[in-house]
Formats: structure tokens, C-alpha cells, sequence
């Protein structure tokens, strides 16, 4: 070898060479590489989870009605975990069983096997956190000591996830989860998001149960700003009051009949305008002035309402209100409405051969708007065993289509059930409304008699017969 040959050994590999491998040190990198992966990963869905926490809470706390609450829970913890099925027991106030259970996840034909089955009570496995308020986690439901066995036509389940919800202190309840949809069994992960949800549940539930304690307390104050109707003989009347669909959403609804110091029957129906605790004062305070310049006055309705209109614009900052107002009179052939409304629906007219006809006319202005318009008043007589409806929007108005179809679905239904009693007409009005049932609803149903004098007194009746 030559001196060159042996200088150009000792200077090592040449440009393009690879370097000398080591197989210990890649074998040390790629596994550390796989670690940070793996971290990588377990941040990612730790954040995934933790935002998906955030937004579950944020879902729960927006719901105010108690039984959207208790559903949302279940479903939101079922998301949050992948689990196929959940549960909601909600403990008996002696907080020995389950007096409420409210499932999710269960398809038709499972919840169809389990028709007739009573829900469970709180006895095998499930009653272990009734008995003990510590999350439970067990990996096969049917081999666990306690367990009771499933009842006919219960979908197989073995794996559980149970969490207590507790509300101010005590125990509310209990949130059950079952069967992982990749098949694992719940690991400490699941139970610590469904724990920290639980937290966010009980503020919930405090929330939904306060709030309905409160719309309740609204909603029986404004029933209690609604007259009994008195006897209006020889008419028969009935009506209805039913609060909006949405748990946020009082009205202004009203209705109002009088026998009049004339011997006349006056009417009057009425929607303030917002849905809040201020609209039902309002309510109360028209309501009740209406009323007393109807019994005080022997004017036509359309003075009255200009009156009303002057005197709440000059004493009370109201919001805008529709109103219908109205007197039946008697005349030579039966009975005459005379009626004049200030932008609220004209009366419905059912006939006794089940004609129907809204009463259009010149509606005039609402009141709050402009006192210096004139208000224009209508006739109309009445054929004997007529109904007359008088109604709010809440009755018709639906989001997804026009007042007219409404209007015109009213009509048909009115018709036929117009041959029932007159409360279960009504009612029947009320149940099947063509709308969307996000504004309170008020009816007053009026039929008319063939005379138009009272009927005398009869014999006193046989309370034994």
C-alpha cells in the first residue's frame, strides 16, 4: 500500500459515504419518538376531551325547563365517552330508590321488547351508588356480586360507568352509562370527565328547578289576573288559557265577559304585546281598566276603546296591545253583535250547519299607537246555536307558514269538533292548535241561545235522583 493510499484510510470515508450505523441509538430514537407521539396524542384528546367538556357544560347550562335538562345530561355524557347507552335515575326524596328514570341511546325495536317492563328502581348493581355515592366502574355487569339480572328484553349490557349527581349538598340522582362503542371497558379517564360533569349537571338541575319555581309562581299569578267567567245566561261559555310552549315565555294574554247593567253580554279579548312578567302587569292593568269603562258605559265598543286608548296613554307607559271588544244584543229576530276591534282577530262564526266565517271588517289601529284615528264599529247578527270564538294569535300564528293557512286551519278544526260540549270544543281548539306553540293562547267560546230572554227558573232539583 502506498503512502497516499494509507493517508487517504486514515482521513476516513469520502463525501458520499453513509455514516457508520449504530444500531442501539436508532432503536432508542424511534422508541422516544413513539413516546412523544404517543404524549402528542394524549394532550390532543385530553384537549378534545376538555373542550368537549367546556361545550358540554355550556349546552346544559343554557336549558331552564327541568326535563330538557335531565335528558341533555344523559345525552351529553354519552357523547363525551362514546357510550351507546345512558341513564338518569332520579333518587325518591327518602333517597332510598329511583322514582324517575330517564334513558337515551335505546333504538325503537329495544324500547318496543321493554314495553310493560317497569324502569328500575335502584335495586342489583344500579343501587350501588344509592348505597354508596362513589363513582362505579364495573367491567361485567352480569358476573358482579350485586348484580340482579336484566329483565326480559333488555339489551345485553356489561360494562357500567355510574357517577352520582348531587344538587346543593344532597344526592339528586344517579348518571348510568353502558357499553363503550370500540368495545373497552370505561377506564378512569371517562370517570373523571363524567364526574366533572356531574359537577355541572347539579348547578343545572338547581337552575332548571329554580326557574320552573318561578314561571310556576308567574304563570298562576297571571291565571289569577283571569276572570271566572259569571253566568251569562241563557249563553253557555267556555274558555281557555294556555302559557307558551318555551320555558322563558310568559304573555299577555286575556279574556273577559260581563253581564252589562243593559241586559247585554259584553266580551272583550286582549294580547299585550312581549312575553315577560312585564307584559302580564300590563296585562293586568288594560284588563282591568277595560273592564270597568265596558260595565260603566252605554256606549258603543269603539268609544270605549277610544277612551281606554286615552286614558292609558295619558296615566301608564304600555306596549302595544290588540283588542277585540264587544256586545250582544238582543234584537227582534234573536241576537246582534256589535263589536269593533283595535288590531286583534275578527270573531269566528260557527253556524249550526258548520259554516264558518270569520267576521272581517275595518280592524282599526292597536292601542299605544295613535289616539287621534277613529275607531269604527260592526254588526253582525247571530243565528241561534251559533258559536262565536274569540282568540290571541297564540292560537294560529306558526313560524313556517302564513297567518292565512293558519286562519284557515283554525276554521276546519273549529268545525269539526263544533257539535261537542262546549268546554271540550274548547279544549279540543287548545289541543290541536295549527300553531307553532311559542306565544301564550286565550279563547272565549260563545253559544247562542234561541231566546233572547233567560229561561225561567224550573223546579228545584232531586239532588237523590
Amino acid at each position: 500500500m502506498s503512502e497516499q493510499d494509507e493517508q487517504g484510510e486514515r482521513a476516513g470515508p469520502g463525501p458520499g459515504a453513509e455514516p457508520p450505523q449504530d444500531p442501539d441509538l436508532r432503536i432508542r430514537l424511534d422508541s422516544e419518538l413513539e413516546r412523544i407521539g404517543t404524549q402528542l396524542r394524549a394532550l390532543t384528546d385530553a384537549k378534545d376531551r376538555l373542550q368537549g367538556l367546556l361545550d358540554a357544560v355550556l349546552a346544559i347550562s343554557g336549558e331552564l325547563d327541568l326535563s330538557a335538562v335531565l335528558r341533555r345530561i344523559v345525552t351529553t355524557a354519552m357523547d363525551l365517552i362514546g357510550a351507546r347507552y345512558g341513564a338518569l335515575g332520579v333518587l325518591h326524596e327518602s333517597g332510598e330508590y329511583l322514582k324517575e328514570f330517564i334513558t337515551a341511546g335505546l333504538s325503537e325495536e329495544e324500547r318496543g321488547a321493554l314495553s310493560g317492563v317497569p324502569f328500575p328502581h335502584g335495586r342489583g348493581v344500579l343501587g350501588l351508588l344509592i348505597r354508596n355515592p362513589e363513582p362505579l366502574r364495573v367491567r361485567n355487569i352480569p358476573e358482579h356480586p350485586s348484580s340482579a339480572g336484566f329483565p326480559p328484553g333488555h339489551p345485553p349490557m356489561r360494562t357500567l360507568l355510574g357517577v352520582a349527581v348531587s344538587v346543593r349538598g344532597e344526592i339528586y340522582g344517579d348518571l348510568y352509562l353502558s357499553e363503550r362503542y370500540d368495545g373497552r371497558p370505561f377506564d378512569r379517564q371517562d370517570e373523571d370527565v363524567v364526574v366533572a360533569l356531574a359537577g355541572a349537571a347539579g348547578i343545572a338541575i338547581e337552575n332548571a328547578r329554580l326557574f320552573g319555581q318561578v314561571r310556576e309562581s308567574a304563570e298562576r299569578f297571571q291565571r289569577l289576573l283571569l276572570p271566572a267567567l259569571p253566568d251569562l245566561s241563557p249563553f253557555e261559555a267556555a274558555t281557555v288559557y294556555r302559557p307558551a310552549a318555551q320555558p322563558r315565555r310568559l304573555g299577555g294574554d286575556w279574556y273577559d265577559a260581563m253581564v252589562l247593567p243593559d241586559d247585554t253580554v259584553g266580551v272583550a279579548i286582549g294580547d299585550v304585546g312581549g312575553h315577560d312578567l312585564d307584559a302580564a302587569a300590563a296585562m293586568a292593568r288594560i284588563h282591568s281598566m277595560l273592564r270597568a269603562l265596558l260595565y260603566d258605559r252605554r256606549t258603543p265598543p269603539s268609544e270605549v276603546l277610544v277612551q281606554l286608548d286615552r286614558t292609558l296613554q295619558a296615566t301608564a307607559d304600555i306596549p302595544v296591545t290588540t283588542v277585540c271588544l264587544a256586545r250582544i244584543e238582543p234584537h227582534e229576530t234573536g241576537w246582534v253583535l256589535r263589536w269593533s276591534t283595535a288590531g286583534h282577530f275578527p270573531p269566528l262564526l260557527i253556524t249550526p250547519d258548520l259554516e264558518t266565517e270569520y267576521l272581517e271588517a275595518e280592524p282599526g289601529l292597536p292601542l299605544a299607537v295613535n289616539t287621534g284615528f277613529e275607531r269604527p264599529d260592526h254588526t253582525h247578527e247571530l243565528p241561534a246555536g251559533s258559536i262565536l270564538l274569540f282568540f290571541t294569535d297564540g292560537l294560529v300564528e306558526h313560524h313556517a307558514h302564513s297567518i292565512d293557512e293558519g286562519l284557515t286551519a283554525l276554521a276546519d278544526l273549529a268545525a269539526t269538533h263544533a257539535e261537542r260540549p262546549l268546554k271540550e270544543f274548547v279544549r279540543a281548539l287548545a289541543d290541536h292548535h295549527p300553531s307553532d306553540g311559542q306565544d301564550d293562547m286565550a279563547l272565549l267560546a260563545l253559544r247562542i241561545p234561541a231566546s233572547t230572554r233567560c229561561p225561567e227558573p224550573g223546579p228545584p232539583e232531586n239532588p237523590a235522583a
